[in-house]
């Protein structure tokens, strides 16, 4: 699989999401479309909070997918910033501001990762790495292996990689199978383990245990969780794409 060939996935997996074409996200103007989360958009859209604003940009421009009632906050959102000022302050408050008088927040802003197939190699580890299938990990869905493993869709996590300490787990990195074609992986390393290389090794050698089998990794983190994005760098990923969303939630009268 080449590097061009992933590109065009994911810009066809985020149309499928966004309800649009992939072209759409290479244009140089926004585009605002109805929010119709469809069964082959990414599982983890489809949360316990209702999804009211998906806004996704590849770099070109931001494609957003809205509700009906804030389509038009959106659409009036979009054209007056610059596509890369729309995901920061201090638009970004404008927007949250406007949207919780519909009872929706700003709930989330991403920053999603590819895999450079030129870069990406099995990396050096001090400790053992084995490969895990689910029968292995059905008993890790516990808190520290939260970022690894999703125990609200345990069914998608489909492979994994641990680092062991002689029989000690102090590492795990996920498959979350979140679309046909695409597996996020999710890292948790052991704090007394950390600084080491180890959640690098894990991440690259997921990757390519997932591109044997047919499937793209890819890789996500807050915008502001710096470890996770420099795992994601050293790991052989660059950064691809970037998602904010916002979701219905109880919203009190003084945070009008």
């Amino acid at each position: 699989m080449t590097n061009k060939e992933i590109w065009r996935a994911a810009l066809e997996q985020s149309a499928a999401d966004l309800n649009c074409q992939a072209e759409d996200f290479l244009r140089s103007e926004n585009l605002v479309t109805a929010l119709r989360l469809g069964p082959s958009a990414k599982a983890y859209y489809k949360g316990t909070e209702p999804l009211a604003l998906l806004m996704v940009s590849f770099g070109n421009n931001i494609v957003a997918s809205a509700q009906d009632d804030c389509r038009d906050i959106v659409t009036e959102y979009v054209r007056s910033n610059d596509f890369f000022r729309c995901f920061v302050p201090p638009a970004l408050l404008w927007l949250d501001a406007r949207l919780a008088r519909k009872g929706q927040r700003v709930s989330s802003l991403s920053e999603y990762y590819l895999p450079d197939v030129d870069a990406l190699r099995p990396l050096p580890c001090e400790y053992e790495l084995k490969i895990l299938y689910p029968a292995d990990f059905s008993g890790l869905y516990t808190p520290e292996w939260g970022n690894a493993l999703c125990a609200d869709r345990r069914e998608l996590d489909v492979l994994a990689v641990g680092a062991f300490d002689k029989n000690r787990l102090v590492g795990l990195a996920g498959c979350s199978a979140d679309c046909a074609h695409m597996w996020q992986i999710g890292v948790d390393v052991l704090p007394d383990y950390r600084r080491k290389g180890i959640a690098a090794a894990l991440v690259s050698r997921l990757a390519l245990e997932a591109l044997e089998r047919g499937k793209i990794p890819f890789y996500g983190a807050k915008w502001s969780n710096l470890p996770s994005k420099r795992t994601a760098l050293k790991s052989g990923f660059y950064p691809a794409w970037v998602e904010l969303s916002a979701s219905a939630q109880n919203v009190e009268s003084e945070d009008l």
